[in-house]
């Protein structure tokens, strides 16, 4: 269970980044039902560290904290390939090997690179370095398109907003959709965006702003997604041609036809799991799969889990509150 947090801040800090972090693990919300964190803001020293925007934060402990956390979480860094402390470096690579979970918010994917931690391991950054990233760190398998990715205990968010997805996700993994959603709305965000929810690691979709032509179709893809679905019809109903629209649907979601709406009907067997007292077989029928064999097919591929085994773990989780007082 996730009760501790220990953030470290590199001198300059970025604040909205690091304030993320602070929102959803570092703010005692137990009194309304949501669990507590011991959370710590550190930096290598236990000294003040500068922000972007021009003002001063004094940190809570020096490093001593991460060596007990259950998540240690790095912010977004101000200069890429700047030097870390190597005590920093240690100390991440120290909380990986047992076992804690290591996140990072967009540019912050750059330390854990520095450190080790993403040598042949799934990631992703801020698209404008992921090039960047791929190149300092060739070992480091970058998914430039992901809002966030998770391999293991090593979560990697993409932009700054990114990195509230990448938060709630590990919040749903943790403590089930139910806290997770209601988090979102506290937060008023999103529960999920496309993709951002995925348990494992799963490619998010996200239309480029030079090609938004199919946004109405993937809206309607989402409310219809028990229908037999194929390409000729997707393409009528965009007014293109077949090719045209394959074309296009994977020059603006990075992906197939077929790969989305499989992507989306697992996130919707997913809710429909943790939600509803459907069978599996109802479960398959309503999110499109037409069967449970197939479902469990397209569940085991994306989330290495089956329906039963992911029910029995995020099926009525409760958060537990309180815990330990929280520090900032």
């Amino acid at each position: 269970m996730l009760r501790n947090v220990a953030v470290i801040a590199l001198d300059p800090v970025a604040p909205f980044e690091l304030g993320v972090l602070c929102e959803v693990f570092g703010t005692d919300r137990t009194v309304d039902g949501f669990p507590g964190y011991r959370f710590d803001v550190c930096t290598h020293d236990g000294k003040p560290v500068s922000t972007r925007s021009g003002f001063g934060l004094t940190p809570s402990a020096d490093l001593t904290p991460v060596e007990d956390a259950d998540l240690v979480a790095i912010p977004a860094v101000h200069t890429i390939g700047a030097p870390i402390p190597e005590t920093v470096l240690a100390a991440l690579r120290r909380a990986a090997d047992r076992g804690a979970y290591v996140l990072s918010v967009c540019s912050g994917a750059f330390v854990l690179a520095a450190a080790g931690l993403l040598d042949d391991r799934e990631c992703t950054t801020h698209w404008k370095y992921a090039d960047r990233l791929a190149e300092m760190y060739p070992r480091a398998k970058v998914r430039c398109n992901s809002l966030y990715v998770q391999d293991g205990n090593l979560l990697t968010g993409a932009g700054t907003a990114a990195g509230i997805d990448a938060c709630l996700h590990l919040v749903r993994q943790e403590h089930g959709s139910a806290l997770a959603t209601k988090l979102a709305r506290r937060m008023v965000v999103p529960p999920h965006r496309d993709g951002g929810q995925a348990q494992y690691i799963e490619a998010p979709i996200a239309p480029t702003p030079a090609a938004p032509t199919l946004e109405p179709v993937l809206g309607w893809l989402i409310e219809h997604l028990d229908r037999p679905l194929t390409v000729d019809d997707l393409a009528g109903r965009a007014h293109m041609a077949p090719r045209t629209f394959a074309r296009r649907f994977r020059a603006e979601t990075g992906t197939t036809p077929h790969d989305w709406i499989t992507n989306q009907r697992v996130l919707l067997a997913r809710r429909l799991l943790e939600e509803t007292e459907l069978s599996i077989e109802a479960v398959a029928t309503r999110a499109g799969f037409g069967d449970a064999a197939t479902l469990r097919h397209h569940f085991g591929r994306r989330l290495g889990a089956t329906p039963h085994a992911y029910r029995s773990t995020f099926r009525g989780r409760l958060p537990v509150a309180g815990h330990e007082p929280v520090n900032a």
